[in-house]
């Protein structure tokens, strides 16, 4: 019999398996890396905090989890930069995976949306730099040039 796949009180998908640090899951029973709750709220210089601190462990994915939460608790007029920050930590998530399509394709894309608020940035959210570096980091990557790339090329400041 095939095994039943994890829901939450909505009927909705969950996925209870433990997770390494790249967000893959492993067997049940396994020993791994806490996830983000569904319900988190923080505050935005919280989870920037937060996020920051995971990025710099080489938690891309764990990162992307903050970032999403905070992308959707956002109000409208930052809601495109939040999801920006999402999209560039899931484009890290890739890259440490070795992805580099994936990776080049997500932070590409992180860089648009961020560079959107490069003169208005809130909470002290580096937007012209991280748009710049993760549209560098884009370009740089390929299937050959992704297992070159360290920890430092891998990990942005979120803040200024």
């Amino acid at each position: 019999m095939a095994e039943r796949r994890d829901r939450d009180d909505a009927g909705r998908p969950r996925n209870a398996r433990p997770r390494d640090e790249l967000g893959r899951p492993l067997p049940r029973g396994a020993q791994g890396m806490a996830t983000t709750p569904d319900d988190l709220h923080l505050s935005p210089a919280e989870s920037l905090a937060q996020a920051q601190r995971l990025l710099d462990a080489g938690h891309a994915f764990h990162a992307h989890e903050v970032l999403e939460a905070a992308w959707k608790a956002a109000p409208e007029p930052e809601r495109e930069l939040w999801r920006g920050l999402a999209q560039l930590a899931v484009g890290l998530t890739h890259a440490r995976r070795g992805n580099a399509a994936g990776a080049a394709r997500l932070l590409d894309r992180a860089a648009d949306r961020i560079a959107g608020y490069r003169d208005r940035a809130p909470y002290g959210i580096a937007a012209a730099e991280l748009a710049t570096w993760a549209k560098t980091l884009s370009t740089r990557i390929t299937p050959a040039t992704l297992p070159t790339l360290a920890d430092p090329d891998l990990t942005p400041h979120l803040i200024t």
